[in-house]
């Protein structure tokens, strides 16, 4: 991954992040999972986040994100998370009335990418199992 640019900053602050369903259901399954990646990969244009690989498992997400440094990790991922829990709800009610007002669960983990290096991270997306793809 470059360095990226905002006004005065040069950086590369890239995370691998991973999230699940509440109660870690295994809701995400093809048609749902296609449609939960497209509507990630929408809020991460909208909200400033590239995302530069991603994988929708049936329990759980992994995404390789660059967060530029005015924006907190835990602040994307409040953005991240509700702005698409209500794009999912908004497309499948169903969902809005099984699950109450809580699609994800409250927490995530996050790793900075620099340790492990960035062909480590997009092999181990890769090598998921059952998961759809998302392209940013």
């Amino acid at each position: 991954m470059d360095n990226q640019i905002l006004a005065h900053i040069k950086y590369n602050c890239t995370y691998h992040i991973v999230f699940i369903p509440r109660y870690r259901r295994k809701v995400m399954y093809g048609k749902i999972g296609k449609e939960i990646g497209e509507i990630l990969s929408m809020v991460c244009k909208i909200t400033g986040i590239e995302l530069i690989k991603g994988g929708v498992c049936p329990n759980h997400v992994h995404l390789y994100v660059s967060i530029p440094p005015k924006m907190s990790v835990s602040g994307a991922m409040s953005k991240l998370k509700g702005k698409s829990a209500l794009m999912i709800f908004d497309r499948h009610p169903e969902y809005r009335d099984k699950y109450g007002r809580h699609f994800w669960a409250r927490g995530y983990y996050a790793e900075t990418i620099g340790q492990v290096n960035e062909e480590t991270i997009k092999k181990y997306i890769e090598e998921q199992e059952e998961c759809s793809r998302i392209e940013g």
